[in-house]
């Protein structure tokens, strides 16, 4: 019988990310049908776009990821950490494989989560400061955090 508390953290996890909830736009929400050339705005010259909080989002994904597996050490796909640079109105395929990026992310996270020992949910990693829970209700927070964002980006993109 799965574990309760993984089964919540999973939820969690999908509610944030793509499974309609009361909450409002989850993050795959917020970005379902946009235009490239408003994924490619920014609201202010130093300020992030939506095609570059996307890929930070996978990012972290990913980051989380390795904190919870034992799989083998891999390295992003992107060259970098954190904010990957999108500067330009990307092609279809560019922002295609941007999204899937996020997608394959929260596929292989919510995997490991699925599989992680509910035991060691309360330990804390290496020198960290929050639990293996903690991190993992922290990635659905940092996905309807970015949600938010963008939502704000495209109605800044409309009025300006």
């Amino acid at each position: 019988m799965p574990d309760p508390v993984i089964q919540l953290l999973l939820r969690q996890l999908h509610l944030a990310f793509d499974v309609r909830s009361w909450h409002g736009t989850n993050l795959m929400g917020s970005v379902r049908g946009l235009e490239r050339d408003v994924v490619a705005w920014r609201p202010q010259r130093d300020r992030h776009n939506i095609a570059e909080l996307v890929v930070h989002a996978a990012y972290w994904k990913y980051r989380v990821f390795r904190l919870l597996s034992d799989a083998e050490p891999r390295s992003f796909e992107l060259a970098g950490t954190d904010f990957f640079e999108r500067s330009s109105v990307p092609t279809e395929p560019e922002w295609r494989s941007d999204l899937d990026l996020l997608r394959e992310w929260h596929r292989r996270l919510a995997g490991v989560v699925e599989a992680f020992p509910p035991a060691r949910l309360t330990e804390v990693p290496g020198r960290g400061k929050f639990n293996y829970s903690d991190v993992i209700c922290g990635a659905a927070a940092h996905d309807l955090y970015h949600a938010g964002q963008i939502q704000l980006i495209k109605r800044l993109y409309a009025n300006r």
